[in-house]
């Protein structure tokens, strides 16, 4: 239970709707009690007319006896039907109150964990499954709002119903109370041991629930090369034997209620049992009446319910706590980057790395190793190099995806931690290696970016000037097509250039391109760098590529190699030097760039 306390903030929220389900929670319960004691009346009466009506011997006497009999059963059947009706609408209104409390907090609780999905960094998202994380804000969320929903309003109920009925029963008799009540302690007991089991199981049950949703994330995610390697079977083979652990996990749990239920209905029964023999001794006694017996198998039979719902209600509970442990877990993980400052700043566009290395906290690869470079406002720089020598981290440590290991990054002579960081984002249009477009139309996904309403026109311009202007109006519906998860309903070079409108239609200050033309010929990788020349005046552009052709432009390029900065210049200047690797790769890619032409 712990791992609820944290949810008690929530009970504060909403107490005055849980204050009013607790209210019409005593109101039915009263109106549940007033029926029985009005049947006791029924039963005592019933008795004392036909007692009367076998010891008369006027004809005359019998058939009044009759008449007032019927009158008082035709009253008490009016009452009891009256008493139903509105137990039933303060139940109504029970549920009005405490059901809706619990849909209201599970919708605080979505809201809260999708806060925090967005404020942990980059760093948290490649240490931990998506599948486990979505399963965080849709089954664990879900369990939680059964604690705040059911196991609430039945726990309510039980409380004040048997403090209802216990103090009725006490009022007729204390002895036959104190002999019903007996089976109590060994239910109690009972719950103890069992409950400790449900949590157990039920916390494996979750774990296991979190494995199958990241493989099947991962599934849908990689249909493509399942079919394209023909892994189907295999797949299909290894999430059949997921699922039936998942089973076996549920079925080690099913078999606990099954024999908790039984066994809160078998103590109910003995009560009953205890009832009828102790009260018929009592009433043969003359301590009680018929009535009071027929009182107390209701009184037993009403507590059938409440006390059967126990062991369903523990299972909720103990469910909730094991899935409220993995929130907490979630919601306790402290973001390593947070935003240092409220004020609201300027950005021109000066970078400068001081002596920075950054070494991933996950994996322990050293992606950058002593690197300074300086970048002046509205500069074009370039970034070479091979695969894994930090080209993309450099990117990454700008836009503050992550925050450097040692030394420092500058903005604008200013420390980028001590920037605000949605005015920083907000300054810079980022083009990542892997372009990510979002199942919207083409027009939503371009004005993704900005934080302002744009015109039509500006996207279209944008996408001119990413050369994908004349490649959407090819589609059905243009600008407005909607777009498949991830973009998957276009090619890799279309999401490319796509992307690159999104980035530049802001009109950033900092632009930065990650090998964003990979994708595309050349033909149309010049007429896009064409353009983008034009939109990146006055900017400071940072191109990341594998491709001489795609920097030559640049007015300086940085050569890295293994974390370190190996070269550095413009392209004349490196390739006065016909020994630089920049030079090397140069006539390279030219040769091969004739082999393809001829």
């Amino acid at each position: 239970m712990k791992a609820l306390f944290s949810l008690n903030k929530y009970f504060w929220k909403y107490r005055w709707r849980l204050f009013l389900g607790i209210l019409f929670v005593s109101i039915s319960n009263l109106f549940a009690i007033y029926p029985v004691q009005i049947i006791r009346e029924a039963f005592d009466t019933v008795l004392e007319a036909t007692t009367k009506y076998k010891e008369t011997l006027d004809p005359s006497e019998s058939s009044f006896i009759y008449e007032a009999l019927t009158d008082q059963l035709l009253y008490f059947a009016t009452l009891v039907l009256g008493f139903a009706l509105l137990k039933g609408f303060f139940l109504f209104t029970t549920r009005m109150t405490i059901i809706v409390m619990s849909r209201l907090i599970e919708y605080d609780m979505k809201n809260a964990i999708f806060e925090q999905y967005q404020r942990l960094e980059l760093g948290f998202y490649r240490k931990n499954n998506t599948g486990d994380l979505m399963n965080r804000i849709s089954d664990d969320v879900s369990k939680v709002r059964m604690y705040f929903g059911p196991a609430i309003m039945y726990t309510i109920n039980l409380v004040v119903l048997f403090t209802m009925v216990i103090s009725a029963m006490l009022n007729v008799s204390l002895e036959l109370t104190i002999y019903v009540l007996t089976p109590l302690p060994l239910l109690s007991v009972g719950i103890y041991y069992v409950s400790n089991i449900i949590n157990k199981k039920s916390e494996i049950i979750q774990r296991q629930l979190s494995a199958l949703s990241t493989f099947v994330q991962e599934a849908f995610s990689g249909i493509r090369v399942i079919k394209a390697y023909n892994q189907q079977k295999d797949k299909a083979l290894f999430f059949d034997n997921e699922l039936e652990d998942y089973k076996n996990k549920n079925l080690d749990l099913v078999k606990v209620n099954a024999v908790f239920m039984p066994l809160m209905t078998l103590l109910i029964g003995l009560s009953t049992i205890l009832t009828v023999f102790i009260g018929g001794r009592l009433a043969i006694e003359g301590k009680i009446s018929m009535g009071n017996i027929a009182e107390f198998v209701i009184y037993v039979n009403m507590l059938t319910w409440p006390v059967a719902s126990l062991g369903w209600v523990t299972s909720l509970v103990q469910r909730a706590a094991a899935s409220q442990q993995r929130i907490n877990e979630f919601m306790d993980t402290k973001a390593s980057i947070t935003n240092p400052t409220s004020e609201k700043t300027a950005i021109k566009g000066n970078i400068e790395f001081k002596n920075v290395s950054f070494t991933y906290p996950d994996s322990g690869i050293e992606a950058l190793k002593n690197i300074s470079l300086k970048i002046n406002q509205g500069e074009s720089v370039a970034i070479l190099g091979r695969t894994g020598s930090g080209k993309s981290t450099l990117a990454s440590l700008i836009s503050r995806l992550y925050d450097t290991s040692s030394g420092e990054v500058k903005i604008d002579n200013k420390s980028i931690q001590n920037i605000n960081l949605d005015e920083l984002r907000k300054s810079v249009g980022y083009v990542p290696q892997d372009v990510f477009l979002f199942s919207e139309t083409i027009a939503e996904n371009i004005a993704f970016g900005t934080q302002t309403e744009i015109s039509r026109d500006e996207v279209e311009t944008a996408a001119k000037n990413a050369e994908i202007y004349d490649n959407i109006l090819k589609f059905p519906k243009g600008f407005d097509t909607k777009l498949g998860e991830r973009g998957i309903t276009i090619s890799g070079g279309q999401k490319q250039r796509i992307s690159i409108a999104r980035a530049i239609v802001g009109k950033p200050k900092i632009l930065i391109f990650d090998d964003c033309l990979s994708a595309v010929d050349t033909e149309t990788e010049k007429g896009i760098i064409n353009n983008l020349t034009k939109v990146m005046k006055d900017k400071t552009t940072l191109i990341i590529s594998h491709r001489v052709s795609s920097v030559a432009h640049c007015d300086k390029i940085f050569v890295l190699d293994d974390g370190k900065i190996l070269e550095q210049g413009n392209h004349a200047s490196l390739m006065a030097d016909e020994n630089s690797s920049y030079a090397e790769l140069y006539r390279k890619q030219l040769t091969e760039e004739k082999e393809i032409t001829t």
